[in-house]
């Protein structure tokens, strides 16, 4: 049971042991709170891509859509059409990005799987950035953070949808965390980090959205 070296979102160099399952261990950021997986326990890229090719999310699944919906009507409430976002984090059926052009908005795709072309990307490129169920999948947070914040306009706006951490108790019998593609999990306090750490505004919603928008000029 090596530690890992240092937390993947901001980098503090001690972590605390937070929960062990018949599969892996899963580790406590004392700064930022992420929990998370050691590098050794993250699937490899083949891996990953296999468990995303079994998922179906259909656009015309009104179950699907009323999922997304909780994440796509704050944000266009926020950020008025015609606006250029970015569905970061696609997958293959990029259905959230299909009801903001439905919407009348400008969407870009950004996936490493399944929309692999960085060349949408740009810096203060977009008015806002959307990324639905893709946060607990990062391997490399911090600087997935960064770059997603660097490709936001000032006054922009970024919606995360992922389920939060609550507690030990709850943690330990949560199915979430059995994803094997699943590596980190946010709690509330780590997106109060976040913010702080970045100057952003935060609003929690329900129980896995969140919005954060960056500073204006």
């Amino acid at each position: 049971m090596a530690e890992p070296a240092a937390c993947p979102l901001c980098h503090a160099p001690q972590t605390a042991h937070y929960h062990r399952d018949r599969r892996r261990d899963y580790w406590q950021c004392p700064r930022c709170r992420l929990v998370f997986v050691s590098p050794a326990a993250r699937p490899d890229p083949d891996r990953e891509r296999a468990e995303y090719d079994l998922h179906d999310n259909r656009l015309d699944d009104p179950g699907y859509r009323r999922f997304l919906a909780r994440l796509f009507e704050p944000m266009a409430a926020r950020v008025p059409a015609p606006a250029r976002g970015l569905d970061f984090g696609c997958g293959p059926g990029p259905a959230l990005a299909a009801m903001f052009r439905e919407a009348g908005y400008s969407m870009a795709l950004f996936d490493p799987f399944y929309a692999p072309d960085r060349g949408v990307l740009g810096p203060a490129a977009f008015d806002f950035i959307t990324s639905s169920e893709v946060f607990e999948h990062l391997h490399r947070p911090g600087e997935e953070l960064e770059a997603l914040l660097g490709w936001l306009r000032p006054g922009g706006w970024l919606g995360v949808m992922t389920q939060r951490v609550i507690g030990r108790r709850a943690f330990a019998g949560w199915r979430y965390k059995d994803d094997p593609t699943h590596v980190c999990f946010f709690s509330e306090a780590t997106f109060e980090w976040i913010a702080a750490e970045y100057g952003l505004e935060l609003e929690v919603r329900e129980r896995d959205v969140v919005l954060l928008q960056k500073p204006g000029q």
